[in-house]
């Protein structure tokens, strides 16, 4: 494979706050050669997640950071153009974790063979793959809603949010919507069918949820943080469920926070309406997982649930995409499209 190019993306500098350009580097190199038992992937699309940012930071988390110099981080659609593996043969394609790069090895690890016929196989960085379970595994199991509850969930127009609300309704809750933007509002009130949805940029953004949720907030959806946190806090009855899975507003803040520390406030509420508060990672759930592929997998075909998707395409692109993404630039599941296959 000495003739053939493989472009990556490195990390070149821990950011300072938000990711800058420059925290990124383009890199040519000589594709790799697989070995006994190693597979060549070619990459077809690249997945962008807000969990990118945490691996850029060098503090201690529930994974190891992208070291600098080292090729950034992510779930990727793949194709096998050469193996050396009896599990896999060339023209496959899989789902894996090949990172920003046009082409990778691997020893057939974690790869989950995907069939075209069956769904697009973008969904399977989406809708059908970890922010479309982490939505499943992070309501159905911490939130547990019940008919008639009001659940809430912050970027209702993305990969997650998108179907935390619409599996709320299936599951016979109401669900409510905060977006940014007169677009996104339209999507998921409209395409999405959530019961309602406000716009985080409004002036009274805590009014407004008010008025989306007159008998209070049961299920909250935390993946946000930031003001919108703020807006739902005081809305939450007794007995609330707070499945939390992110905290996009805050990946890039170094601390300390500005203004008091509400802390003290927080836990008082916490103690007094007998919140549940939960942080997860979806791979804690990993035993749900085939129940899922089930319950989307049908939800999608009978219409259920519907998904959009954010394509940018060249590998080339992907930096800027993904600070957009940080700052909500981006309108559904974001994909970089990095080769025709």
């Amino acid at each position: 494979m000495d003739d053939v190019r493989n472009r990556r993306i490195v990390l070149a500098a821990r950011p300072q706050g938000r990711p800058v350009p420059s925290d990124f580097r383009i890199e040519e190199v000589p594709a790799p050669t697989p070995r006994e038992g190693e597979i060549l992937l070619q990459v077809l699309t690249l997945s962008l997640d807000p969990y990118m940012r945490g691996r850029m930071d060098a503090a201690k988390s529930y994974a190891a950071p992208v070291e600098v110099g080292g090729v950034m981080e992510g779930g990727t659609v793949a194709k096998v153009v050469a193996s050396r593996h009896p599990g896999f043969a060339p023209g496959e394609i899989v789902l894996s974790h090949s990172g920003w790069q046009t082409y990778a090895l691997s020893d057939g690890t974690g790869l989950r063979k995907l069939d075209p016929a069956q769904a697009p196989v973008s969904t399977a960085l989406g809708v059908l793959g970890m922010p479309g379970f982490t939505a499943y595994a992070g309501l159905l199991a911490i939130g547990r809603p019940k008919p008639g509850e009001t659940v809430v969930v912050a970027a209702a127009s993305g990969p997650v949010g998108s179907a935390v609300g619409q599996i709320a309704r299936i599951k016979g809750a109401r669900a409510v919507g905060i977006v940014g933007g007169a677009d996104k509002l339209a999507f998921v009130r409209d395409e999405l069918g959530f019961d309602a949805v406000v716009d985080h940029r409004a002036p009274d953004l805590p009014g407004q949820l008010h008025g989306a949720c007159p008998e209070g907030i049961d299920i909250y959806f935390e993946n946000v943080g930031g003001a919108v946190w703020d807006a739902v806090f005081p809305l939450l009855n007794t007995f609330a469920r707070i499945p939390v899975c992110g905290l996009i507003a805050q990946y890039s803040e170094a601390g300390p926070f500005p203004g008091p520390d509400r802390l003290p406030l927080m836990m008082r509420q916490v103690l007094t309406k007998s919140f549940t508060l939960r942080g997860f990672i979806q791979r804690e759930f990993a035993d749900q997982r085939p129940a899922f592929y089930r319950d989307m997998a049908g939800w999608i075909a009978d219409g259920r649930v519907r998904y959009r998707e954010d394509v940018v395409d060249g590998l080339e692109a992907a930096p800027q995409a993904f600070i957009g993404m940080l700052e909500g630039r981006n309108f559904g599941k974001l994909l970089v499209r990095v080769s025709a296959g």
